[in-house]
């Protein structure tokens, strides 16, 4: 086997939970060259993983076909002659590459009228009965067994690595901030999905003000996207702008994210693909669950702390609260994190 393509999820805590098939895969073929096709938004989670020669990044967009993308790239891909391609998102678009490519072995889960497109499969789990997203990743990577001894890597955990680059760009930025490194904690108050995996902004803001009180030398550093910098200004307005705490929503890159997480001391986040990243690089963590489950996605890390109050009502899985009063995450209270934020570092 001398060339395996991934295409990745599109979603950056999938990427991460991708890890240990990449482990297994370098394990049972350590001659072959692991290259990843990722969209922009995940490729950095890709060059964080020591297992991937090169990453393709391409301008894949949610719920679009892009045809003549996906046409050129798989005319791109056919010129390196992979043998086989890990399909890991379960769309029909996401198969099209490698099928185009002529690839010979297109291993995936079946889903979405990928009859022929994906030739060897594995059968989706039931939504109700769903294993850990590692688990479900890894599972794969034992269709191409052809005789070899079956890979070692059973209860893996994800593991990335800081970039040189990304870790001196971030030391940059913070001396210019003149924000101490070594008293850094990271909050992160956004969650892709929707509000019922947002901590609120106002309990934050009391855990950024027992943070300082307990060590006034605490720098506090809200990261996130973009969409995620009017939450952070609100943490900001609460706590009266204090100038401990910094909003950089926005203004960092993914690979300076992942440096900057690596470095903190703690970091204190929903349940989000940069809880993730903070699992993969063993930062202490406390992750915060309200309408999602954390059996089926957990921060897979010794040094992670979970909390979830197990309402009666979770996990609903709702984008927003259906009995309209949020209690699985208003009812945690600051108190309640602060203290399991000191056992997780110590």
């Amino acid at each position: 086997m001398h060339g395996i393509l991934i295409i990745a999820p599109n979603w950056i805590g999938d990427a991460v939970m991708t890890q240990p098939l990449l482990a297994s895969l370098k394990e049972q073929y350590p001659e072959a060259n692991i290259d990843v096709l990722a969209s922009t938004w995940v490729a950095p989670i890709y060059r964080a993983c020591s297992e991937v020669h090169e990453v393709i990044e391409a301008k894949f967009e949610h719920k679009q076909l892009q045809w003549n993308l996906r046409k050129q790239l798989a005319k791109e891909l056919a010129t390196r002659k992979y043998q086989a391609c890990f399909v890991l998102p379960n769309s029909l678009k996401s198969a099209l590459i490698p099928w185009l490519a002529n690839i010979p072995f297109r291993v995936g889960y079946r889903g979405e009228l990928r009859f022929g497109l994906i030739n060897l499969s594995l059968d989706n789990p039931s939504k109700v009965n769903r294993p850990p997203m590692v688990e479900h990743y890894l599972a794969l990577s034992q269709l191409l067994n052809e005789g070899q001894i079956a890979s070692t890597v059973s209860n893996f955990v994800p593991k990335l690595n800081v970039s040189a680059t990304a870790d001196q760009s971030v030391q940059t930025k913070l001396l210019n901030a003149k924000v101490d490194p070594t008293n850094l904690y990271v909050m992160c108050p956004g969650a892709e999905y929707g509000p019922t995996k947002r901590w609120p902004t106002s309990h934050f803001a009391q855990l950024a003000q027992k943070l300082i009180a307990s060590n006034p030398r605490s720098q506090i550093i809200l990261l996130g996207s973009k969409g995620d910098h009017a939450l952070a200004q609100e943490i900001q307005y609460e706590t009266k702008q204090d100038s401990h705490i910094h909003n950089w929503c926005g203004d960092t890159s993914l690979d300076e994210a992942i440096a900057l997480i690596g470095m903190s001391k703690a970091i204190i986040s929903n349940d989000s693909g940069l809880m993730h990243i903070a699992a993969a690089l063993r930062t202490p963590q406390v992750a915060i669950f309200g309408s999602s489950d954390p059996a089926h996605t957990p921060p897979l890390s010794d040094k992670a702390k979970v909390i979830w109050l197990n309402l009666p009502c979770s996990p609903c899985h709702k984008r927003e609260c259906p009995l309209g009063h949020l209690k699985c995450l208003n009812d945690i209270l600051p108190e309640q994190v602060f203290a399991t934020l000191n056992t997780s570092q110590q």
